[in-house]
């Protein structure tokens, strides 16, 4: 509600309120063959969604018309034939925490969130804002001089005078460096980075010849995205491109007052060199149809240039009448990797990839999860992306969440087999707030010491006991390893889930990561573990415990879970 009258809206925004959709929605559960603590299916759709209001028909005659050639490969564009060619990338099962990033031209006004655009125009017909403020307040969103508009109007004037348009020369990323960013990300202990491509602003971050509207030719006059990808893999990281993209044709709705003031003047919405950029002045199915042909032929440019590791799309892409396209794009994409030799992977949101309408069925793509994991063990395949502060782009005044936060989500969404996406927030002159940089660090600092228990695992047939201390868990191997978040005074850890006599086994020895081996016995109440001295221990520590019977791989080929998820019995 960025930008509302209403003023504990203030502090929620866009993303986060379609988190709290998402987990708002039913998360079904396995059968009672598998554990308790492990989530099945869960936000298969949310009645929510961005993509472009179009039909099947539309999209269908867009396919045609794309002149780009098919790359060369086994990979057709159909379901069937990306399933028999898709297995999750070997690497990705393992790197367990990436970095995403929120930077664009809404960096520059740096005020609500990262829908700026969105809420500047707000105020006509829009069924996104009616799911997420219902339809009144969806169409006098724009009231009064706290809105969005207001805003804007105090600090750059009227919108038909000053548009968003006019943000980008003011976005320059002067201070913007690549090499800086990656070993920033380097030492916080992320095997991946994931910079936004493209936001809803249909603003192409790198140097492109599909779309004049592009970093090279306007704004920071750089390739962000070419920049990046080098620094990051120089680093030795693993590199993907987020594209939001599709979702700019309809992202704008204004009233109908400042629409036709617009179109009688020639200004903003309605400048013909601005057409393209803001795609309001002509919503008929041949402009839907050559959008979504330059959709497509930013991905292949993408996909060309920068041989991406991943590519991720945001919800827009989840109608199944959008299922032509998709296909056309992923056929090219896997082609293009098997070519290169590498393992790459899309990941998407809610059924996007699955044609049966339900998620633990997707077929060549890693879901995503936003705003907050599934509320038990997944197996499979699966990430969560968290914002590090309270917006997703940079806002002034924003601050991220505590290092001991993080770690919190970090431990939480591995042991139940995830693996988590953290978002930082760029400033618009290329900066990383020290703030969001300290945190990062910090989080570093504790995987060199207890990165052992992250990286490389999968999860137990628990993923967390609360009878004492809140201790989560992970496995590796042969060995498990029990991630104490935190503990009062005191000399004792009790692990209750590993009793003398219970199914995992026989103890064989305790180990504190950074500390070394520590005395330990176990019996009928578990383990109880005497810590090298009694202080408090306000940040997580890892126990490394041996000799147990540790369960499989809970990671699969296709991603998906290895049970009929969510099915009632």
């Amino acid at each position: 509600m960025i930008g509302s009258r209403v003023s504990t809206s203030q502090t929620l925004r866009p993303h986060t309120l379609i988190a709290l959709l998402g987990l708002s929605a039913a998360l079904l559960f396995c059968s009672s063959a598998v554990s308790a603590q492990s989530a099945g299916e869960g936000g298969n759709s949310l009645g929510f969604d961005m993509a472009p209001e179009t039909s099947e028909r539309v999209v269908e005659t867009a396919v045609k018309e794309i002149s780009t050639p098919m790359a060369p490969g086994p990979v057709k564009p159909t379901w069937d034939s990306l399933e028999k060619n898709y297995t999750v990338p070997g690497w990705f099962k393992g790197a367990k925490f990436g970095i995403f990033m929120h930077f664009g031209i809404f960096s520059v006004p740096a005020h609500a969130s990262e829908w700026y655009e969105k809420f500047l125009y707000a105020g006509g017909d829009d069924n996104v804002m009616k799911v997420l403020f219902g339809n009144d307040k969806a169409l006098g969103f724009n009231d009064g001089p706290q809105s969005t508009r207001g805003w804007h109007t105090e600090h750059f004037g009227p919108v038909d005078k000053f548009g968003y348009k006019d943000f980008i020369p003011m976005f320059k990323a002067e201070h913007f460096d690549a090499d800086a960013w990656a070993t920033l990300f380097k030492k916080a202990g992320a095997r991946y980075v994931m910079p936004g491509a493209q936001h809803h602003e249909n603003f192409a971050m790198w140097d492109s010849k599909v779309t004049p509207f592009n970093s090279m030719q306007m704004g920071p006059k750089r390739d962000v995205i070419g920049e990046l990808t080098a620094a990051v893999r120089k680093q030795g990281m693993k590199v993907g491109v987020a594209n939001h993209g599709i979702e700019n044709f309809q992202f704008i709705n204004p009233p109908r007052e400042l629409a036709e003031k617009m179109k009688a003047e020639h200004t903003d919405l309605y400048d013909p060199k601005w057409a393209d950029f803001y795609n309001y002045a002509d919503r008929s199915d041949a402009a839907m149809q050559r959008f979504l042909v330059n959709w497509y032929e930013r991905n292949v440019e993408l996909i060309d240039k920068y041989q991406p590791d991943l590519i991720y799309f945001d919800n827009g892409v989840d109608q199944r009448y959008l299922d032509p396209l998709k296909l056309e794009i992923a056929a090219y994409y896997y082609n293009r990797a098997k070519g290169w030799g590498k393992e790459v992977s899309f990941t998407t949101k809610k059924a996007a990839f699955a044609p049966s309408g339900t998620n633990t069925k997707t077929i060549a793509s890693i879901i995503d999860f936003e705003g907050g994991p599934p509320d038990g063990i997944r197996a499979g395949s699966w990430v969560v992306d968290r914002p590090i502060g309270s917006s997703w782009g940079y806002i002034e005044g924003m601050r991220p969440n505590s290092v001991d936060t993080v770690i919190g989500w970090l431990v939480d969404t591995v042991s139940k087999n995830g693996t988590l996406l953290l978002n930082v927030s760029p400033k618009a002159d290329g900066t990383i707030p020290q703030d969001q940089q300290d945190v990062l660090l910090a989080i570093g600092k504790w995987l060199d010491v207890n990165g052992e228990a992250i990286y490389d695992t999968h999860s137990w047939t628990k993923f967390e006991e609360k009878d004492g201390d809140h201790i989560y868990f992970t496995v590796k191997n042969a060995d498990l390893y029990a991630i104490v978040m935190g503990k009062g005074a005191g000399e004792e850890v009790v692990i209750h889930s590993l009793p003398r006599g219970g199914t995992a086994g026989q103890v064989r020895s305790v180990t504190l990561l950074g500390g070394g081996a520590v005395r330990y016995k176990q019996d009928g109440a578990g383990v109880t573990v005497t810590m090298p001295d009694a202080n408090e221990r306000k940040q997580a520590f890892v126990l490394k415990i041996a000799g147990l019977k540790t369960n499989p791989d809970t990671n699969t080929a296709s991603g998906n879970p290895p049970c009929d998820c969510g099915r009632a019995r």
